[in-house]
């Protein structure tokens, strides 16, 4: 199995397929409704929403990356602020999280293969880069993505019981 293959079915099974340590990401985004989506509990620093939003822009981050650009925080920022609470507003920020995802599958199902152990570009260190593989980081970006559904699932449970 080539390492595209391999990051595809681990990216894809975190996401929609069942993996070993619980519900898949959009499992878990399913059961969020638009009130739950936008609500802050006391001291919880950002709500389900942002943290989708986080979500997408460092996948569309990673991305970028994988198509030759330089490291950067990512276009619509680290944390960009969700708007105002809306149903409409939260399933496109789903629906986005998922469209991104499917164009970043389509990315790493068709990375030359050579280039999985190259560096990513940085600009604060042209020669060395990030010292980051394109594998590290798509590997790095599905572990992001595992923590911060983990942050939902909990954000959840402490919202609606």
């Amino acid at each position: 199995m080539t390492i595209s293959e391999k990051l595809s079915k681990e990216l894809e099974q975190v996401l929609s397929r069942d993996p070993w340590y619980g519900s898949s990401v959009y499992k878990i985004l399913d059961a969020v409704s638009f009130e739950t989506a936008f609500e802050r509990p006391a001291g919880a620093a950002h709500t389900i929403a942002a943290i989708v939003l986080h979500m997408l822009s460092w996948t569309e981050e990673v991305m970028d990356r994988l198509n030759g650009m330089t490291a950067s925080v990512p276009s619509s920022g680290d944390w960009p602020e969700p708007s105002t609470p809306n149903e409409q507003k939260w399933q496109q920020y789903v629906n986005d999280l998922k469209l991104v995802n499917v164009n970043l599958l389509g990315i790493i199902q068709n990375f030359e293969e050579e280039k999985w152990t190259e560096p990513i570009l940085d600009e604060r260190n042209p020669e060395l880069g990030t010292g980051v593989s394109n594998e590290e980081l798509v590997r790095g970006l599905i572990q992001h993505h595992i923590y911060h559904s983990g942050q939902v699932a909990i954000l959840i449970r402490i919202i609606n019981g």
